[in-house]
């Protein structure tokens, strides 16, 4: 399976699933809506396609995401992750890649959508915090969960603490999420992610 990831960072999440390629799968093409994007030279050093699309150069959203579709296209791509991508997209590009998009979001959805998740978690008080990967929905970091991590938030964390341990926890289960769904360990039924064989499926992503 070809993954194209769309990003607007650093990338780490991009390096992690260039280090855990696999035989089932491999990172066709990355795209950054920001120029100069670390993670475009993540991608360049692996050998992977870099390309860059800056939002702001397109009339509107529609012109912006019709590109980005047809970048992804032409590389070929059957999967498409969302790392650290920036930008909400919009309901006809979800429509396009429905059940073939998944994003990686720092929270146990559905708690603390959006951004700042890790103060908002120090702010409320949760004993536990973490990430999810889930297939894209029109609706802010909404949709089918397929993996989650939790860490335990401890009395004297920090955002910066708290987001290294999530972070870390990240870029262990979106190369295993994508993992999954190449080799058709998974499907969606009635807007749930079931397994196809859950024999095969760790039980405990976490440690």
């Amino acid at each position: 399976m070809k993954v194209g990831v769309l990003l607007s960072g650093r990338g780490s999440n991009l390096q992690a699933l260039l280090d855990a390629r696999a035989a089932s799968w491999e990172v066709a093409v990355a795209i950054s809506n920001v120029a100069g994007a670390q993670g475009l030279a993540r991608a360049q050093a692996a050998g992977v396609s870099a390309l860059t699309l800056p939002h702001r150069d397109f009339a509107d959203r529609q012109a912006f995401e019709d590109a980005l579709d047809g970048e992804l296209r032409a590389a070929g791509a059957e999967l498409v992750v969302l790392a650290g991508f920036m930008r909400v997209l919009g309901p006809r590009f979800v429509d396009r890649w429905c059940d073939r998009c998944i994003n990686i979001h720092p929270s146990l959805l559905p708690a603390f959508r959006g951004l700042d998740t890790h103060r908002r978690a120090l702010e409320a008080g949760v004993r536990w915090h973490g990430c999810t990967v889930h297939f894209v929905r029109a609706e802010l970091d909404a949709g089918p969960i397929i993996l989650q991590a939790a860490v335990p938030v401890s009395p004297d964390d920090t955002e910066e603490t708290l987001a290294a341990r999530v972070l870390a926890r990240e870029h262990r289960v979106l190369p295993m999420a994508v993992g999954w769904i190449a080799e058709g360990r998974v499907k969606v039924e009635k807007e749930r992610v079931v397994a196809v064989d859950s024999d095969r499926l760790p039980v405990n992503p976490s440690q």
